[in-house]
């Protein structure tokens, strides 16, 4: 018994068939939910044809897990650089955190959290993410105790376990809950809240987290309370979600979902090997997230060597500040990249964002405005508006990539979560890198990684906009039991009707 690492548990599209003719309605798969059940992912349940409005409650319930994870992420940033100076350790020591974090990412979806998932369905995965989130959090208050570096690595690698696994459900769930049309504006708005999440972090950190940090800085004190206290708040919502209206989407529904959507989409049902443009996804995704962290757990670095002029200890404190504003400039992105999805093209979107991250991350390595001795207020403006442009990159990356997956998008969605990983590799270069030649010249690492992710949106838009774009034209979801009429199931309903005609003419 036990689970196989890559082990296929998708429906064959046999089994697909042989429901739809007996399909439940939208209403009768949010009915379900109350009974709190799992569901068999070989099993159509009808919400496939979910509406916008009948999405709203359980999206919206969703959306309060992205804040959490925007703050834990938040956090992490703002104690990568609290620990080099509280527990004495160099950036490149400090990238260790970002090590057990993200690293944790590459383990879960692939094991126990996508198999969870397919297995017991999105409910219970979304608790069991929140469960294992606490465990870790409580884990902080003996590393605080004890000091211990290695412990808090440890307590981070859980709370990145824990994280990993909600992402493995609340990213697909977010994507595929409501008509297919607005899929990548969902997961962005969704998204835009994990940002303010991200913001909220460093703002309580440098204003009450580490207001009291003794006479010499190292106390970890406030450590040990700030992380009880989201244990407490996490564990109160694992109960929150049982009771939940939390309707399931199985893999079933999801093969169900693509013949019921317009036959441009060009959409053919492959093997999980053959999908490539999903892996390429993959490859991208690691590459913007790693260098998204990178950036990210390096920027009060890169404010303290930007300010010579003033002493390491008020730089880190102003260093807190800016970094909140540089992560409100993320949220206002990724809520403007929202806006614009309603009205154009998704794909376009991804690639001006991306295109522009490059124009000013070359841009905040080479300026250098206060020439080495004074402020470097070029260099830290433009790795800011870095931050803009990189808000909608992994939200879009990731429902671009799920596109056409049909009854694969649960397990695709496990390979783009572990992509994430990123985040365990890029960091550790960088700060290796900082140690040798200085934060603002060590960029040019994420750099370099984003130069791969910006091949996948050029590809998409030179090989697959059309595909892409027909999604966008679809009505499936927009009524209950709506399907396209140039749809394979429309279609297959138009051939068993002649046939059926012709039968009655003969007789």
């Amino acid at each position: 018994m036990g689970f196989k690492l890559f082990g296929t548990q998708e429906p064959t599209l046999e089994e697909v068939h042989e429901q739809q003719a007996r399909r439940p309605s939208a209403a009768e798969a949010i009915a379900i939910d109350t009974r709190r059940k799992s569901v068999s992912d070989r099993q159509i349940t009808g919400a496939s044809q979910i509406t916008v409005r009948q999405s709203i409650v359980p999206v919206s319930l969703v959306t309060v897990l992205f804040f959490l994870w925007g703050f834990a992420y938040g956090l992490l940033d703002v104690l990568n650089s609290r620990f080099q100076v509280a527990l004495h350790i160099t950036q490149g020591e400090s990238s260790g955190l970002q090590a057990a974090y993200f690293g944790a990412y590459f383990i879960g979806p692939l094991t126990y959290s996508g198999w969870f998932v397919r297995k017991f369905g999105y409910r219970y995965t979304f608790m069991l993410g929140l469960g294992i989130y606490c465990v870790g959090a409580l884990m902080f208050w003996p590393s605080a105790v004890k000091r211990s570096f290695g412990g808090f690595c440890g307590s981070m690698f859980i709370v990145g376990s824990g994280l990993s696994t909600l992402e493995c459900s609340a990213n697909p769930y977010i994507a595929v809950c409501g008509p297919p049309k607005y899929s990548e504006f969902r997961l962005e708005l969704s998204q835009s809240f994990q940002a303010v999440g991200s913001v909220v972090a460093p703002v309580l950190a440098s204003y009450v987290i580490f207001k009291n940090i003794g006479a010499n800085g190292e106390s970890l004190e406030s450590v040990q309370w700030v992380y009880l206290g989201i244990a407490i708040f996490v564990g109160l919502l694992a109960i929150v979600f049982y009771f939940a209206p939390i309707p399931e989407i199985t893999d079933a529904d999801m093969a169900d979902q693509a013949e019921m959507t317009t036959a441009t989409t060009g959409f053919v049902d492959k093997p999980m090997k053959k999908q490539y443009t999903l892996f390429w996804g993959v490859a991208a995704q690691f590459s913007y997230v790693g260098a998204q962290v990178g950036i990210a757990g390096y920027f009060i670095n890169y404010y303290t060597q930007a300010r010579p002029d003033i002493p390491l200890a008020q730089a880190q404190h102003l260093g807190a500040n800016m970094y909140a504003v540089a992560q409100a400039l993320f949220a206002v992105g990724r809520f403007s990249a929202a806006g614009l999805m309603w009205i154009w093209k998704p794909r376009f979107v991804l690639l001006t964002y991306q295109t522009l991250i490059m124009v000013f991350i070359i841009a905040a390595i080479a300026v250098d405005s206060g020439h080495g001795t004074g402020p470097n207020w070029g260099g830290l403006s433009m790795l800011m508006i870095v931050l803009f442009f990189e808000s909608c990159i992994f939200p879009t990356i990731f429902t671009l990539s799920l596109r056409g997956l049909g009854r694969h998008t649960k397990r695709g969605a496990s390979f783009l979560v572990a992509s994430v990983c990123g985040g365990a590799v890029v960091p550790a270069i960088l700060g290796n890198v900082a140690d040798k030649i200085g934060t603002r010249k060590a960029m040019v690492v994420p750099l370099a990684f984003f130069v791969i992710a910006w091949s996948f949106p050029i590809y998409l838009n030179v090989c697959k906009g059309k595909e892409l774009d027909a999604y966008n034209q679809s009505h499936v979801g927009f009524e209950d039991g709506a399907v396209d009429p140039d749809s394979k199931l429309a279609l297959s309903a138009q051939n068993k009707d002649v046939e059926a005609n012709q039968i009655e003419f003969k007789a």
